[in-house]
């Protein structure tokens, strides 16, 4: 499937960390394990065989409450998609080929975002993966 696509940029569109004040800070520092990180991909065609690709990787607290921190982070690819791409290609190449390709650096980047808000015994340990998604979505 590499053939059929090429990632020609990728950036962070998109980073929000908040945590309104000292106290819900320290809180979260304690409850922060319990936290949820979750992913969106959401694709947009633009023109040329073009398509922008969001990726979106969030973790939150699952529990709604007065104390907590929220975070999230949006990486932009732009695929070039080869003309010979059928439909069912190309949304394996958007939902599947490209996000693994990027992951790792939409990683590393949300890691360290975690890190310089304070937060640095964090290691997200949830590996997500992309091919046992994209069949279970698509079977």
């Amino acid at each position: 499937m590499e053939n059929k696509f090429n990632i020609l940029t990728e950036f962070i569109k998109d980073m929000s960390c908040e945590t309104k004040n000292a106290q819900t800070y320290l809180h979260v520092k304690d409850v922060i394990k319990g936290y949820h990180l979750d992913f969106a991909i959401k694709a947009k065609p633009m023109k040329n065989k073009l398509i922008e690709v969001d990726t979106t990787l969030n973790f939150k607290d699952p529990n709604s409450s007065e104390q907590q921190a929220y975070f999230e982070i949006v990486y932009t690819s732009i695929v070039k998609i080869d003309d010979d791409v059928k439909d069912l290609d190309l949304k394996k190449i958007l939902l599947c080929e490209v996000p693994k390709k990027i992951y790792p650096k939409l990683e590393k980047s949300f890691i360290d975002m975690l890190h310089n808000a304070g937060y640095e015994e964090i290691q997200p340990n949830k590996k997500i993966d992309f091919d046992e998604l994209f069949l279970k979505n698509n079977a």
